[in-house]
């Protein structure tokens, strides 16, 4: 069981480095599953099959000590230097393959459950969220705001609240859905969604926006023109970069499902959301690769809703609840 156990450590570890290193393309969920049902077998196996046969072992062991001290009572000596503690330990004591597995599974399940269905970390990798997620934000995302939903395969079981607009949501990315990707919902099924001239109607109604101060990037170490957005109850932030056009080419469109259902010209983009998907977009508006470039997110790729910012290690500032 030893080289076996090794043999399976040993997969887990190289799958993990070879994703880290790029040479593969991981899934988390997955080996997180893998995992847990592997450490569970081994838990159940000690529980019901290894600990029994030790502890049988050490009880074996300790009967023959007795015999062997009533044979020698009964030749009138009673003073016995054996110790027998130092070997029952060896014969009780869990091997290194068991403590690795079976010892691992409590945790694990534990975190699989949590991240499964209560609250999932991500980290922001990018700045198409700024201002209101900067990149390295740590943030958690509630998994059952949306209904609850089955790991790796991500069938919905139970329902819950629907995604509203203004929520920022986590969702695996539609042309690689291995990715998951964070933007905020624009559009919802039935809505006709228009961005021209950098400004964003519903259903033919322009939404309220009013510029802010200029938003310093620290990170770019520029300027960009800041605007407060309200769409449906949410009031939030955006970025505006005047150095960059409002219309899209639609050479620089994917393929998408419902791609007819949208218009692109030099002034931006109109697009009618179908049943069951999602218009996406990034606060950063002209840094964003979002619905209007790789088009809809279906119901069934969400992941859940971004709600708290629980760490950035360059501004402890940041910590704090997702708008």
């Amino acid at each position: 069981m030893s080289t076996l156990t090794a043999l399976v450590l040993a997969v887990f570890v190289g799958y993990g480095g070879a994703w880290y290193m790029g040479m593969v393309e991981g899934n988390f969920s997955l080996l997180l599953f893998l995992a847990t049902v592997v450490t569970g077998i081994y838990w159940l196996a000690e529980k019901f099959y290894f600990w029994p046969q030790r502890r049988k072992a050490a009880t074996a062991l300790e009967a023959r000590d007795a015999q062997r001290r009533a044979e020698l009572a009964a030749q009138g000596i009673h003073k016995v230097d054996t110790n027998i503690e130092e070997a029952r330990a060896k014969l009780i004591v869990q091997p290194w393959w068991l403590d690795w597995t079976a010892g691992l599974f409590p945790v694990i399940v534990v975190v699989f459950l949590l991240r499964s269905f209560l609250f999932e970390p991500f980290k922001i990798p990018s700045g198409s969220m700024i201002p209101t997620l900067l990149v390295g934000d740590l943030i958690l995302v509630n998994k059952f705001h949306y209904g609850v939903r089955l790991p790796v395969i991500n069938t919905k079981i139970i329902d819950n609240n629907s995604p509203q607009r203004g929520d920022v949501m986590v969702f695996h990315y539609p042309p690689k859905p291995s990715l998951d990707y964070i933007k905020r919902v624009v559009g919802v099924p039935g809505d006709e969604v228009a961005y021209l001239n950098k400004k964003l109607s519903i259903n033919g109604k322009p939404l309220p926006k009013v510029e802010l101060a200029d938003f310093f990037d620290e990170d770019a170490l520029r300027y960009a023109k800041q605007f407060q957005e309200t769409n449906g109850n949410k009031t939030y932030r955006l970025l505006n970069d005047n150095d960059r056009r409002a219309g899209l080419d639609e050479r620089e469109v994917m393929d998408f499902p419902y791609k007819e259902n949208c218009r692109y010209s030099s002034e931006g983009v109109v697009c009618k959301v179908p049943e069951g998907q999602y218009f996406m977009m990034g606060d950063n508006r002209d840094n964003s690769q979002d619905s209007r470039y790789w088009g809809f997110v279906p119901e069934a790729n969400i992941v859940g809703k971004a709600f708290f910012v629980w760490m950035n290690f360059g501004s402890l500032k940041r910590i704090g609840k997702v708008d």
